[in-house]
């Protein structure tokens, strides 16, 4: 797959692209000089080599790039699973990076929600109860929860699906409660990994609707890695790797496409001219 160019919105119809900068004002997200290897001796791998950026509040935030580039590692480390090798990520004020194990778990339960491809719902409970479990984590009581799931569920469109277990369900509805799953605790940084991946055009469209909904607030941040180029106009700024190091940052423009929909520039800001 080759790298992230703007060829792949037909720019006959996406005009109004932005160069971007690393560098936002206020700042959501900090990541600063992040490397990643695995293995070693002669068997290591490096799969992140420097990676500096910020995110600001209140935006969609796209990472794409060819597969095995470093995406899920870089987003595992921002949203404090995995430890880097050096370097720093700070949301919203706290260096998670730098926290001890029971502080990101901590911080994790209490500031990140987490939506992923293959759903990773439970089939043996209904989809209130799924939704809930981030709820009882943090200790509230099942009646709590249970009010809060079912708010959640009906701001996602499936009330009338609370009993029902997910295996009853479609893909898109059960996207749907895992992204009920992920707002109910009201975080303040949201990562999404390949959430359209496994939906057809109309689901996805939904799930992204839902998704730039929640991105609008000024308190959240939230973070899409993603290979489906249909849902490129959802993002306000594109973030490009390859082999492990950021290479470019597209921004929005208020310019509209005859689609109807917000497009990009095509002119990228060159992060690192040469990646080797």
């Amino acid at each position: 797959m080759a790298a992230f160019s703007p060829a792949f919105a037909q720019p006959a119809q996406h005009t109004g692209w932005a160069d971007g900068t690393l560098d936002v004002p206020n700042p959501a997200i900090v990541v600063s000089g992040i490397n990643k290897a695995f293995g070693k001796g002669d068997g290591q791998v490096r799969v992140l080599h420097d990676i500096s950026f910020q995110l600001p509040a209140g935006e969609m935030s796209f990472l794409v790039g060819p597969s095995g580039c470093g995406k899920t590692t870089l987003i595992s480390i921002m949203g404090a699973i995995l430890n880097q090798d050096a370097g720093s990520v700070d949301v919203f004020g706290t260096r998670v990076s730098h926290l001890n194990n029971a502080g990101k778990t901590t911080f994790r339960k209490n500031n990140i929600g987490f939506i992923f491809q293959q759903f990773n719902l439970v089939n043996t409970v209904t989809a209130w109860e799924n939704v809930a479990i981030p709820l009882l984590i943090r200790g509230e009581s099942m009646a709590s929860a249970r009010v809060k799931a079912l708010a959640m569920l009906e701001q996602v469109g499936l009330s009338d699906r609370a009993e029902f277990v997910p295996k009853d369900m479609s893909g898109g509805q059960q996207q749907r409660i895992a992204i009920a799953r992920a707002l109910v605790g009201n975080p303040r940084f949201l990562i999404c990994d390949e959430p359209t991946a496994s939906l057809d055009g109309q689901n996805g469209q939904t799930v992204m609707q839902l998704l730039k909904g929640v991105a609008v607030d000024s308190h959240r941040c939230v973070v899409v890695v993603t290979h489906d180029t249909r849902i490129y106009d959802y993002a306000d700024r594109i973030l490009t790797m390859e082999d492990g190091r950021m290479q470019a940052v597209f921004l929005k423009t208020p310019t509209q496409t005859p689609m109807g929909a917000q497009a990009f520039s095509p002119s990228p800001l060159i992060v690192n001219k040469d990646p080797r």
